[in-house]
């Protein structure tokens, strides 16, 4: 294996790893919207069938890691998750949190499509097949849900202007 062939195993690895925490963020991030979602089911039911995808997702890259002999960093793990947790919560307090989570899921996707794009680039330079097809995959559902956020953006703004001039507070209910 020559130099570069090394640093490109080493840096996918790394990268794999990478993408193992930010999916585990991704859960810690969604899983307490769908708790709280009460007039937008159609988010909930979205964000639902997104969590299913990610714990696949989350399997796929095991199933990556594995064949590296390596496995995911529990340490990263922790720390995305906290910091998802602690971002999720944030937002709870916020009267337009749908809003907020609309937009910051938005985003979220957006990164993890770039991560995935760019471990695809690595494992296509250095011939990991199995990983190509596997994180194809990924990639593939997380473009399918910001498309998905895309779209419903404009519905989940109305609802939550025609929740707040019912209520007439910025508080209207998630």
């Amino acid at each position: 294996m020559t130099n570069i062939q090394e640093a490109l195993r080493d840096l996918f690895i790394t990268g794999t790893k990478n993408m193992h925490a930010v999916e585990k963020q991704a859960l810690s991030i969604m899983t307490p919207q769908v708790a709280r979602i009460e007039h937008y089911p159609e988010v909930a039911d979205r964000l639902r069938s997104h969590i299913e995808e990610t714990n696949d997702q989350l399997a796929r890259i095991d199933e990556v890691l594995a064949s590296f002999d390596t496995s995911a960093s529990a340490l990263k793990d922790l720390g995305l998750s906290m910091t998802g947790g602690m971002a999720a919560m944030a937002h709870s307090i916020a009267g337009d949190e749908i809003l907020k989570n609309s937009f910051a899921n938005y985003a979220f996707e957006h990164f993890e499509i770039a991560g995935y794009k760019s471990l695809l680039t690595m494992a296509e330079d250095a011939g990991f097949a199995q990983a190509t097809a596997l994180f194809t995959e990924s990639l593939h559902e997380e473009q399918a849900m910001a498309q998905w956020i895309d779209e419903s953006l404009p519905m989940v703004t109305r609802r939550y202007a025609g929740l707040y001039a019912e209520s007439g507070s910025f508080t209207a209910k998630v």
